[in-house]
């Protein structure tokens, strides 16, 4: 049966009962391979990025001491600008970048030396030696198999490949392989990512956590007040810039669940019933 198009509501207060319940709708279906969601779930929770950590990176006695969510850096100017995931620290100053790629487009190499690098140009400040680097980890968690090959984890390594030595520069990068299913702590916890039921979990970690804020009154107000923020955020950028991403996204989504026409979307985006359609069938990515 086709999908009855629902009518655009009229006033502010039907408009916000409709978003909160798509919100709702929305938060149901989260898993923490959904970065939106591993940035609530791991924001100001040092445990649980501890916990996560020391899995990816394997260190049982990993220490972190601090976590940062949707972390900015960009200390050069005219340079481009990266959010990070999560943007931890451990008792040794060791830094940690933690980043969710569903997409393989996302994840490419040259977008994880980048990340790397930024790293780096965050933790050294005029007049500091070069020596005064930190050991860096930047972990690209990979919905599908990045590299193919099966492997739970792929470390990238920089060599001397003269001598067949590392060359221990301190800085690694991570591949992590989503689709990862075994019986060991990766493989686990691979699973749990995916998971949108808690009950469904391995670790009571994110079992609880995914439980609060998917079931708690407290923690889903706090999951639709993140939703309605980001919503807030696509509206001034399309005030802005007339045709923001994020407003373009929202409308999608609401034409290819049949709750609005096309007309209806591309009137909202400011833009012709054919321009809406060709953005919808080929995205533009960045």
């Amino acid at each position: 049966m086709k999908a009855e198009v629902m009518t655009m509501p009229e006033t502010p207060e039907e408009r916000r009962l409709q978003e909160h319940q798509r919100d709702l709708a929305r938060l149901r279906g989260l898993r923490p391979i959904d970065d939106d969601f591993l940035r609530c779930i791991l924001r100001d929770n040092i445990p649980l990025s501890q916990f996560i950590l020391r899995i990816l990176v394997n260190k049982p006695d990993l220490v972190i001491t601090e976590i940062e969510t949707q972390k900015d850096l960009k200390r050069l100017a005219g340079a481009r600008s990266i959010c990070l995931d999560a943007y931890g620290t451990d008792s040794e100053g060791k830094k940690y970048n933690l980043e969710i790629q569903r997409s393989s487009f996302g994840a490419g190499v040259h977008r994880a030396r980048y990340h790397a690098s930024s790293m780096d140009i965050e933790n050294l400040d005029a007049g500091q030696s070069f020596s005064d680097l930190p050991e860096t980890f930047t972990i690209f968690v990979t919905e599908e198999d990045y590299f193919n090959r099966g492997k739970p984890v792929y470390p990238i390594e920089r060599m001397n490949l003269a001598t067949g030595e590392p060359f221990n520069d301190g800085s690694h990068i991570l591949y992590v392989n989503g689709k990862y299913r075994d019986d060991t702590a990766i493989g686990k916890l691979m699973h749990d990512f995916s998971c949108w039921d808690p009950d469904d979990m391995n670790y009571k970690e994110l079992k609880e956590v995914t439980r609060y804020y998917k079931e708690d009154p407290k923690g889903v107000k706090i999951m639709c007040r993140a939703f309605e923020e980001t919503r807030e955020e696509g509206r001034a950028e399309g005030r802005e810039e007339g045709r923001a991403e994020g407003t373009l996204t929202t409308l999608a989504s609401l034409f290819t669940d049949g709750l609005i026409t096309a007309a209806q979307a591309a009137a909202r985006a400011g833009m012709t019933e054919k321009e809406f359609l060709e953005k919808v069938t080929h995205p533009v990515t960045t």
